[in-house]
């Protein structure tokens, strides 16, 4: 795989998930797992656990040169009908490519899915260390929203999580 500044640009192509995909948003989430600034994640969930929670037509993959490069899904934050219009989303790219415009490529995919469909919020916890995560979904029109102070523990430590949102306008 060819990588550098305009690698990506001309060869990349965002479509649905399918399940032979599986292996590669497997890989590409492990390695976001192991920055230790992605998630709270320690280890991949079961892929009918991930399948289980994403509706399908919120599970895209970007890709170049055939190869899966990174992913994003969503998943409504509720049962309850009240929140029926908002979806909570992760996004990833491969360690090789990132920084390459994958992310906002994703990312602006998944907010022309979630516009069509009647979403008015799309929403997420990025880790406040996590810089290009948080300007990515800038660019893509997110906002900091609020601090969720030592939400949660990772490795045993309590960390907090920025709580961003893209509304629909």
């Amino acid at each position: 795989m060819q990588t550098g500044p305009n690698a990506v640009a001309t060869d990349l192509e965002v479509r649905a998930f399918r399940d032979e995909h599986w292996a590669a948003v497997h890989a590409i989430y492990a390695q976001g797992i192991a920055t230790g600034s992605a998630t709270f994640e320690t280890e991949v969930p079961a892929f009918e656990r991930w399948t289980a929670a994403h509706p399908p037509e919120y599970r895209l993959v970007a890709t170049h040169g055939g190869e899966v490069v990174g992913w994003v899904a969503a998943s409504p934050v509720s049962d309850r009908c009240a929140y029926a219009g908002v979806l909570e989303h992760s996004v990833y790219v491969d360690e090789r490519l990132r920084g390459q415009g994958i992310g906002r490529r994703l990312l602006d995919a998944l907010i022309d899915r979630a516009d069509a469909s009647g979403i008015w919020t799309i929403q997420s916890g990025v880790f406040p260390e996590n810089v290009p995560s948080i300007e990515v979904h800038q660019r893509c029109g997110f906002r900091i929203v609020g601090t969720r102070e030592r939400i949660g523990q990772l490795n045993g430590t309590w960390r907090d999580v920025l709580l961003i949102e893209r509304r629909k306008p």
